[in-house]
């Protein structure tokens, strides 16, 4: 069977377009389909929505030679500070202090805009003569057959490709297809994200804070300035989403406190219901999922884009090594090796995302002198605090090619 590429994937946000150009890396051809416009992704506006990219992800991206670039663009994260509290309280007991000057690799992350991770990626693309791209296309058929992977495109035309990956988030046609199903639950709460600016600089410091009606992160972005997601529960999102940006301001400032000084909004507001939905597999007959199409969970740990890029070089390291030896890259035995390597992970981080949401997100006295003296625990333990250090920087378990020293 003649093919159009080696891999089709449908997705054109970021997991998929990292995923073409690693897959580039081992030879191999990629088409990705994207159903947005060009000029869409290409912006350069400032939407207010930035990524804490974890030194693993760092590390993927140089290897993929998109770090230069984005660089000059990035804020290190030198430490995080967790906070249970109430609303408008003082911040001041910090339950968690991680310091990046613990471990030798540096920085545990980088924050970085999503205007200047999505162009770098589609500089990337428009370079790499083993990617090509079709923007402004939505695939509304797939069919499988031993020789491959054939999907119709909603102008009429077909693709064909050894492999399918869908990198199309959480309503993934490509799973639903597929006759993929999902587990999950609501949490009844809602996440506003927005980006601030700040009188006092952040010195590189990420806080989370724990409140009752759910978290609130500022992550620190270059210059006086922070991206803020905030959760709160569904109706009163909802409410405060619909406010003028001076009421929305008001009801922030008691919430995010004063230790940054005067605070003003420097971009877009967004509002996402959050939930958890794992699909029940991650791969199918010359099939596989990757990132929020395979799993999505709360933001608490702002691991969702970081388990998505592991995901996709997992998934280049099975199919690199597969390659080499010369077997199919789209055979079950081949894809099962990347779902018995992602699976059980991202399963775990959803379910402890799920388990600190639910302990943090209430205001129970018998919960908050439990978890608060848990916090202190592992503060005062230096050992106990590096290893969740080097969990937050993406170094542990067993690292695909692309994220190793």
């Amino acid at each position: 069977m003649e093919h159009d590429c080696d891999i089709l994937i449908v997705g054109g946000g970021l997991n998929g377009p990292a995923l073409a150009l690693a897959a580039a890396k081992a030879g191999l051809k990629s088409i990705v389909i994207d159903a947005l416009p060009a000029d869409t992704r290409s912006g350069d506006d400032f939407d207010g929505r930035g990524y804490a990219l974890a030194l693993a992800s760092v590390r993927m991206l140089a290897r993929l030679g998109l770090w230069d670039t984005l660089a000059a663009h990035a804020q290190p994260m030198h430490e995080i500070k967790v906070t249970d509290g109430r609303v408008g309280e003082a911040q001041v007991f910090l339950g968690l202090h991680f310091d990046s000057a613990e471990i030798e690799e540096g920085p545990m992350g980088q924050m970085v805009e999503d205007r200047y991770l999505r162009r770098a990626l589609l500089a990337a693309m428009e370079a790499e003569p083993l990617v090509a791209q079709r923007a402004g296309e939505t695939v509304i058929a797939q069919e499988t057959t031993a020789e491959g992977v054939t999907v119709t495109l909603a102008s009429g035309g077909t693709l064909t490709a050894r492999l399918l990956v869908g990198a199309d988030g959480r309503r993934s046609g490509t799973a639903t297809r597929a006759g993929i199903r999902r587990t999950g639950w609501g949490y009844g709460q809602t996440a506003l994200v927005c980006a601030i600016a700040h009188e006092k600089p952040h010195e590189g410091v990420a806080h989370q804070f724990f409140m009752p009606p759910g978290p609130l992160a500022i992550l620190p972005l270059p210059g006086n300035r922070s991206s803020i997601v905030w959760s709160e529960r569904d109706d009163r999102a909802r409410a405060i989403n619909a406010l003028p940006d001076d009421e929305y301001l008001a009801v922030l400032r008691p919430r995010f406190g004063d230790f940054l000084g005067e605070i003003s909004l420097a971009g877009q507001r967004f509002l996402y219901p959050l939930n958890l939905t794992l699909a029940n597999s991650f791969v199918g007959e010359r099939l596989v999922l990757v990132g929020d199409a395979a799993h999505g969970m709360h933001p608490i740990a702002g691991q969702g884009l970081n388990a998505g890029l592991r995901d996709v070089a997992a998934l280049a390291h099975v199919i690199s090594h597969a390659q080499r030896r010369g077997e199919d890259i789209a055979s079950p035995v081949v894809l099962e090796r990347y779902q018995q390597w992602r699976r059980f992970d991202t399963a775990s981080l959803a379910a402890a995302t799920d388990l600190f949401n639910r302990l943090f997100s209430n205001d129970n006295p018998l919960l908050r002198f439990g978890r608060d003296l848990g916090m202190a625990a592992v503060n005062a333990v230096p050992g106990l605090r590096r290893g969740f250090i080097r969990e937050a920087a993406g170094l542990t378990g067993d690292l695909p090619d692309l994220m190793r020293g």
